[in-house]
This record gives structure tokens, C-alpha cells and sequence, in this order.
């Protein structure tokens, strides 16, 4: 792998949806680099400091909200003279958002008065009264023709269908929730889930003429869901919870046919890899070197020895790090709450919250566990190639971790002082956004991997 330099970053960055440009706030300004080269090709400076940025579809248009003022301003890469300012007035805006066809903004005022649909073509406005949140709630289809808008009224949870093309309310039914936490379509557009707050276990299958498919409930007593997740393919949803369980839900019966525990004890039989981090140090034979005492008293790491950071091949049982939460303290940290599918359905990490070093990796052709990484600290940010199997993470160290199945492996970053709190693919899966607290920079990853190309020094 390749680094480039560190550049400097206070706010959000991102990549462009066709990979050509990273934008990176800077307090107020907006800098667009180019990917390849890494020059700034435009900078746009906003009226304060940036709170968020999005890039639209097409990558032609970037929205970057101002959360103190609050405004959100749009910016034209092909057009630089061409500028955008959306300002609600005492409404406020709490959050915005990218119609799939790029020429539409969606705002959400504050303390949900209303969600109201902004056109770049014309000085047209469409209102959607009381969205039940401001920055989630709101699903797109795949092909961008369909939007589902949460709202709430007198203490009953809707959900509303929008035409993205006339941008008409098509349909509005109601849902069996107590409080509605989130909306997603499926990966084929043909089914709509959505899941109640953690004071009850309930999802919720719904076609998109309101007719529900199905209610899905492990139990009754207990906090309930804490994460939900389509596969790629659409024909799986996994659904993580409270209880430390992850459950997965075919797309034919809405049944669960696989569950997934998490133990802070692993025992066999167990055809998983178990990688644990580790030091390792490296042994320099120096005896035949003639070093003063005043050099090696001005050079600790020489008189101390250098480590190397690698995995090793931990057999079970193994006992994890576990963290009992507090029971008088609300929002404990347990349950699934980091999930996400490889690029061909195939595997899925978790991470269940209490034991926050381990990341779990499952074959759901195999229903059965494939990996277990446990690093020394906890994770911060793990994510798939977009392009084939292959996870990266990373835990606020100066190393990325990757796995993929042939193995697992240990990359040391060479940046000094440069520890790696995220991390995001861009879409063609060459290259890797890496986010320090104020810098970031970027890695060239290798479009095919093998494992014989990778150790813990590279």
C-alpha cells in the first residue's frame, strides 16, 4: 500500500460518488482535491463554519450545512459562479439531503415542523408536514423514483410515498410502531422495513402500497432492536439487538433461519480463525556495532528496541474483553450496534457494544462463524470493499487492519503522530480516506490481494 501526505482537516470529508474528488472542510472553506493528483481544483468559502457535507449523485453538485447559522449552501463543480443558499428563517433547517436525481434538496426544519423539498431548476417548493426526525426517516429507492417520509400525528407513526418525479405525496398509511426509529427499502424496491424504538422488539415488513408482509418479534421483555441491515443481494435482513444476538431474516418468509450469539466466551467446536493483536518486538543484533553511550542516551528507541504490530493465530476457547455495562445509566452500550454486509452477501461483521476490541465476522452460506479479530483497543470504524471481500478497520492506533479470507493482516501506517479514528472506500475500492483528529490522508489499495503480498511491516 501507498500513503500520500497528511493535509489538513477541521470538519467532515468525504469522497464523490465517481471517485474523481475528496472535498474537505476546513472551518469555513470547502477544498475540492483531485483524487488522482491530490491538487485543489476549487475552493468554495461558506458564510461559517461547516457542519456536514454531501455530495449529489452525479457529483456535479456538493450541500454543505452551517449548523449555527443554520443554512445550508450548494456549491457547482462545472460551474463555479453558480451558487445556492437555502436559509428557513426562524424554522431553522436541521438537516439536509440529495434527491437521487441531484437537482432537488431536502430540508427538515427544526423540531420537525415540516420537510420541504427545495428545486435547483426552479424557484418550486414542495412541504411534507411533521417528519418524525430530521436526519434519519427518510429512504429512497434504488432507482430514485420513490421516496418514504416518516411522519408523526397524534401520537401515530405514517409513513408517506413521494413521487421523486412530480414530487406527490402518492400514498400515506399508517404502521403498527409505538415510536417509529427508522425506514430503509429493500436493495430491489419491492419491500419497505422499518423497526420500533428500543423499548420494543418489533420489524415491520411493509409492501409499498401499505400492506404489511410481515412482524417480525424475538421477545417481549427487554430493550429491543439496536441495528438493521439489508444485504446487497436483498435477499437477507439481519437484525441486531440488545440482547447480543444477531438474527437474520430471508427475503420469501420473513423467517429468521440463522442466529448468531455473542459470547464473551468462545469454545469448541469452533472452525473460526481467532487473530489477536500483538506486539511483537524485533531482536536487532548490535553487538558488532560500536555505539558511544552518548549517542544511545539521546536515542531510547535503540537502547529500548522497535516492536512490530501483527496478528497472531489464537486457538479456543478464548475469553474476550468484556464491559458490564451500568445498569442505572440509560442508552447502555451492549447489543449489535456496528453491522454491515460484504459487497456478495456472502459474510457480515459485528460488533456487539460490550465487547467493543472484538469484531465478529460470519458466513451466512455456512451459518456459521468465519473469524474473530480482537484488537488491544476498541474499534473505531470498519468497512467493506465495495468491489470484492475485503474489511478494513481501524481503532485510533497508527495501524490498519484488514481481513479478508484467505487471512488477516497488519498495516502499518507511515505518517508520524498519525492515528486512524476513520476510515472510508471510495467507490471503485482503489483507494482508502484515512481521518486523523486534524489531518487526513489517503492509501492506494491494491485492486486484487493475496496474502502472500501482505505482512505486518508493509
Amino acid at each position: 500500500m501507498e500513503f500520500t501526505e497528511a493535509y489538513k482537516l477541521a470538519g467532515p470529508c468525504c469522497f464523490s460518488p465517481n471517485s474523481r474528488y475528496i472535498a474537505v472542510a476546513v472551518d469555513y472553506r470547502l477544498v475540492i482535491r483531485d483524487t488522482l493528483s491530490f491538487q485543489v481544483v476549487q475552493l468554495f468559502s461558506c458564510l461559517d463554519k461547516i457542519s456536514y457535507i454531501e455530495w449529489a449523485n452525479d457529483s456535479e453538485y456538493i450541500l454543505c450545512g452551517l449548523n449555527k447559522r443554520p443554512m445550508i449552501q450548494a456549491w457547482s463543480l462545472t460551474q463555479p459562479e453558480w451558487t445556492c443558499k437555502i436559509d428557513e428563517g426562524s424554522a431553522g433547517i436541521a438537516y439536509s439531503r440529495w434527491s437521487p436525481d441531484s437537482r432537488h434538496i431536502l430540508t427538515t426544519s427544526d423540531f420537525q415542523l415540516r420537510l420541504t423539498v427545495w428545486s435547483l431548476l426552479n424557484t418550486a417548493c414542495v412541504h411534507v408536514q411533521g417528519p418524525k426526525y430530521g436526519s434519519k426517516g427518510v429512504s429512497f429507492t434504488k432507482d430514485g423514483k420513490y421516496a418514504a417520509i416518516c411522519t408523526r400525528r397524534d401520537c401515530k407513526d405514517y409513513v408517506n410515498l413521494l413521487s421523486c418525479h412530480a414530487w406527490k405525496i402518492m400514498g400515506v398509511f399508517a404502521v403498527d410502531t409505538l415510536d417509529l426509529a427508522d425506514i430503509e427499502w429493500s436493495p430491489d424496491d419491492n419491500a419497505i422495513v422499518i423497526w420500533d424504538s428500543p423499548l420494543e422488539f418489533k420489524v415491520l415488513i411493509y409492501s409499498p402500497d401499505g400492506r404489511c408482509l410481515s412482524k417480525y418479534q424475538a421477545y417481549e421483555s427487554g430493550l429491543g432492536v439496536k441495528s438493521v441491515s439489508w444485504s446487497p443481494c436483498g435477499q437477507y435482513l439481519a437484525v441486531g439487538s440488545y440482547d447480543q444476538m444477531l438474527r437474520v431474516l430471508n427475503h420469501l418468509t420473513w423467517k429468521t433461519f440463522a442466529e448468531f450469539m455473542h459470547l464473551s466466551t468462545v469454545r469448541g467446536p469452533c472452525r473460526a480463525a481467532v487473530f489477536k493483536e500483538v506486539d511483537e518486538p524485533l531482536h536487532l543484533d548490535m553487538s558488532e556495532l560500536c555505539l558511544s553511550d552518548e549517542f544511545l542516551q539521546g536515542n531510547s528507541d535503540v537502547s529500548e528496541g522497535h516492536f512490530r504490530v501483527m496478528y497472531e493465530v489464537t486457538e479456543v476457547p478464548i475469553s474476550l474483553p468484556f464491559q458490564k455495562p451500568p445498569s442505572d445509566k440509560p442508552n447502555p452500550k451492549q447489543g449489535i450496534g456496528l453491522m454491515s454486509w460484504s459487497k456478495d452477501s456472502r459474510y457480515i461483521h459485528t460488533c456487539n457494544d460490550s465487547m467493543p476490541t472484538a469484531l465478529w465476522i460470519w458466513d451466512i452460506h455456512h451459518l456459521e462463524l468465519a473469524a474473530i479479530l480482537v484488537q488491544k483497543d476498541p474499534i473505531r470504524a470498519a468497512a467493506w470493499d465495495p468491489t470484492c471481500t475485503r474489511l478494513v478497520l481501524c481503532t485510533g492506533s497508527s495501524q490498519l487492519y484488514m481481513w479478508t479470507p484467505s487471512g488477516a493482516y497488519c498495516v502499518s501506517n507511515p505518517l508520524p503522530q498519525f492515528n486512524i479514528t476513520d476510515l472510508k472506500w471510495n467507490s471503485d475500492g482503489s483507494c482508502l480516506l484515512l481521518k486523523d483528529k486534524e489531518s487526513f490522508c489517503c492509501a492506494s489499495v491494491p485492486l486484487s490481494l493475496e496474502s502472500s503480498e501482505y505482512s505486518s511491516d508493509d
